[in-house]
């Protein structure tokens, strides 16, 4: 990928049942654009990576280690390297926008979607 690019145009990734990621790959991180289907189980897991981000719409109910939180629009988080995490979505589904350092590099071997045009914006 060059300096610019379309959200659309980026083929996404297939992370898990419900949870497709759109990945814009730098040099030493990864933006991610992430569309969760309602009612949505990401199960408890751990990576190297830190990861932030924000709820872009819908809801969602994230635990961070033992710390759990009902997000609204405009919530943010934080999840240290190495740190358990899971998150439910609500009836509506939910879309965020994270950063993961260092870059998501695991996730070339996961299953590419067709490009088709995001749920946001």
């Amino acid at each position: 990928m060059g300096a610019f690019g379309e959200l659309g145009s980026i083929a996404p990734h297939a992370v898990w049942d419900g949870v497709v990621a759109r990945a814009v790959d730098g040099e030493r991180g990864t933006l991610t654009v992430i569309e969760l289907a309602p009612n949505t189980v990401v199960p408890e897991h751990a990576h190297d990576n830190e990861q932030t981000g924000v709820l872009v719409s819908g809801t969602v109910s994230f635990r961070i280690g033992d710390d759990e939180r009902e997000l609204t629009p405009g919530g943010t988080w934080c999840v240290p390297p190495n740190v358990p995490h899971e998150v439910r979505t609500g009836p509506e589904g939910a879309v965020v926008v994270e950063v993961f350092v260092p870059g998501r590099a695991d996730w070339v071997r996961l299953e590419r979607l067709e490009p088709s045009p995001p749920a946001w914006p």
